[in-house]
């Protein structure tokens, strides 16, 4: 009889996840921006600490940061959204380039006894495809950005009730006395985490940048914030960000300096992601990689674009809510990167 009531509760458990999952995406118009103006509000957070060590008034303060997106994001936004037109309306040129490039490499093979069935290659890999992946990604978080005024309001009530929030969750939680350190240490894990990945993201978008202008690559800024952006998404980011950029190269400079920039690509990326970001992030969260890359794919179907950027720190709060949970910590184990498996071990 136990059994079976265990069964059932899991079954409730289920349904209501289901069902829960099933809101959130009929919702995803509200959930997105929502969780878009929480992610930029974390980034702001410490901006706002900046201004308090000069004794600035909070509400000062909250306006300076607001300006300063804003400012940022509109005039990037104006040279993105040009750059992003011209290109997608040379798309078809640059899609047909591509397949002739293809099928020189084909007939190449072909002088030395590699045979490879032309028509077959271009229906199974459409080197055009590739390209899409990274403009719709980008023209997907343009259409939420359409939605600004009601990000920007909700990201400055946010920033008020900032350092409220940690209290909060106390008190829901029922732990008034602030016993509960994880949670502290949690909050403190995904403000660290995204400032610096944040910081990371846009050295990797700046250098990326300045590769391509000084290779005289076209819509170079539009690749720098696509590398800036894409820099966000654990794993495979930064080869997405790539390839448009060496594909175009390829097209329309040659292999060689399509060469150079995959070359300075990996070199930029490998830097910033394997010595700059593990020297101030430490070990980072810890989540298997695994998790990571299969976090990528349900954020990203449950929330656009959006989720795909913050499939991470999203995963993260999963994490530790199941390790409140003694229900729930066998998960929690399942989606860390085995480091406490590891300690007991030893």
């Amino acid at each position: 009889m136990a059994g079976l009531t265990g069964v059932n509760k899991s079954l409730v458990i289920f349904a209501a996840l289901v069902v829960g999952l099933a809101g959130i995406k009929a919702a995803s118009v509200i959930v997105i921006p929502f969780v878009l103006a929480a992610f930029i509000a974390i980034i702001c957070n410490p901006l706002l600490g900046f201004f308090a060590r000069y004794n600035i008034p909070k509400g000062i303060a909250i306006m300076l940061v607001m300006l300063m997106v804003v400012g940022v994001g509109v005039s990037l936004g104006g040279l993105v959204g040009q750059s992003l037109t011209d290109f997608s309306q040379h798309l078809p040129e640059y899609k047909a380039k591509l397949q002739e490039e293809f099928i020189w490499l084909v007939d190449v093979a072909g002088r030395y006894n590699i045979l490879i069935n032309k028509e077959q290659l271009v229906s199974m890999f459409d080197p055009g495809k590739m390209i899409d992946v990274a403009t719709n990604m980008l023209t997907g978080l343009g259409g939420v950005m359409a939605n600004l005024f009601l990000i920007i309001l909700t990201v400055v009530f946010m920033l008020f009730e900032g350092p409220m929030f940690s209290h909060k969750i106390h008190m829901a939680l029922d732990d008034p006395d602030m016993k509960m350190k994880q949670i502290d240490r949690f909050l403190h894990s995904i403000n660290s985490y995204l400032a610096i990945k944040t910081l990371v993201s846009l050295g990797t978008g700046l250098l990326a940048a300045l590769l391509l202008w000084i290779l005289n690559v076209d819509y170079f800024v539009l690749w720098g914030v696509v590398a800036f952006m894409f820099n966000y998404i654990p794993n495979i980011g930064s080869i997405i960000a790539a390839v448009p950029a060496v594909l175009l190269a390829l097209i329309t400079q040659g292999p060689l300096i399509a060469g150079i920039v995959g070359a300075g690509y990996l070199t930029i990326n490998t830097v910033m992601g394997n010595i700059v970001e593990p020297r101030f992030m430490g070990k980072g969260l810890g989540l298997s990689t695994l998790v990571v890359f299969l976090s990528l794919i349900f954020w990203g179907w449950l929330l656009g674009t959006v989720g795909m950027l913050l499939s991470v720190p999203l995963t993260m709060i999963v994490k530790i809510a199941l390790e409140t949970s003694d229900e729930g910590r066998w998960l929690a184990t399942l989606l860390g990167n085995g480091e406490e498996l590891e300690k007991q071990q030893s």
